[in-house]
Parts: structure tokens; C-alpha cells; sequence
């Protein structure tokens, strides 16, 4: 399939030839879900906690005898129903992290490209490189193609552009 690419000016250069079993993919939809909510588990910190009975400080000795006081009979200060007591089955640290199959991840990705050219929300650009860190340029590349948010897809790792792009708010840069 042949779609055209544009200069850093925002104006057509010429025709490209992408591939069809990534541009014309069937969209998966339900991948989608499945892979955002992968990533979000694994970003989950798991940091909640509370402490049992066990955990919280004091209560060792019998607050009272257990019989001639006329009280509900009693083991410990830091029982559940006292106050400042522990808490009964409360939050623990734990990881939220699962897996999910490489060929799953791919298939997503795949889907997530095709819907979006589907769409026509994808632009392909030429040769996209930043002789020094100018957030400007990037702002001026954006203007040139009329969008104030978006997602940039470099083939290799290039600083220039991921430190002139991270300032600017709805866009990032993989």
C-alpha cells in the first residue's frame, strides 16, 4: 500500500510503501483493553497497608481478669473492636503485576496502528532530525501540521528530539 509522507514543513514529498499486515490489519479491539489494562497493573505500586492485631504496638497483657470484674471478658487493648485496635483484613502490599503473551503485545500494536489509519489520523514523516534541543521546533513541526497533541514514532533512540518534545503538554515521543 502506498501513502504519501511530508517534510518537516508539513508539505507532501512523495509516496512511501508501508505494509499491509500492520496498516491493514484487522482491529482488535478487545486487545485493547487487555494490554492497557496489563500496563496498568503494572505500574500499580501496591504500596497499601494496615496493621493486624498482631502488628500494632502494645496489648500483650490481659487488659483485665477474666472473671469477678462484671465486664465482657477481654484479651488484648489491640483486638479489632477496640479502639486503636488492629484492622481485620485490611490492605497488604502486594504486586498487581501479570503477564500477558509477546504475541499478544504485537497483535495489539498492530491493531492500535491500523485503527488509527483507518482513521486517517496517522502522518508519516521524512527523515525527522533536530540539528540541536529546541522545544520551538518541535512546536513549530506541530503548527506546520496543524495538531496540538500526539504521539511521535522514531525507528532509534534520538535525545534531541525526546528532550526538546517532554515539555510539551499531550505529547510524547517513543
Amino acid at each position: 500500500m502506498k501513502v504519501n509522507f511530508y517534510g518537516y514543513d508539513g508539505q507532501i514529498r512523495g509516496e512511501i510503501e508501508i505494509p499491509d499486515e500492520i496498516f491493514s490489519a484487522e482491529v482488535k479491539e478487545h486487545l485493547f483493553y487487555y494490554v492497557v489494562n496489563w500496563q496498568m497493573a503494572k505500574r500499580r505500586t501496591g504500596t497499601a497497608c494496615t496493621k493486624t492485631r498482631g502488628e500494632v504496638s502494645g496489648g500483650g497483657a490481659k487488659p483485665w481478669p477474666q472473671k469477678h470484674m462484671g465486664r465482657a471478658r477481654q484479651g488484648s487493648i489491640r483486638a479489632p473492636h477496640w479502639r486503636k485496635g488492629g484492622v481485620v483484613f485490611g490492605p497488604k502490599p502486594r504486586d498487581y503485576e501479570f503477564d500477558i503473551p509477546k504475541k499478544v503485545r504485537k497483535e495489539a500494536v498492530k491493531s492500535a496502528l491500523s485503527y488509527r489509519f483507518k482513521a486517517g489520523e496517522l502522518t508519516f514523516v521524512e527523515d525527522f532530525k533536530l540539528p540541536e534541543i529546541k522545544t520551538k521546533r518541535i512546536v513549530n513541526f506541530l503548527k506546520n501540521f496543524k495538531v496540538n497533541s500526539g504521539l511521535l514514532l522514531i525507528p532509534e533512540k534520538d535525545e534531541f528530539i525526546e528532550i526538546s518534545a517532554r515539555n510539551i503538554p499531550d505529547f510524547k515521543v517513543l
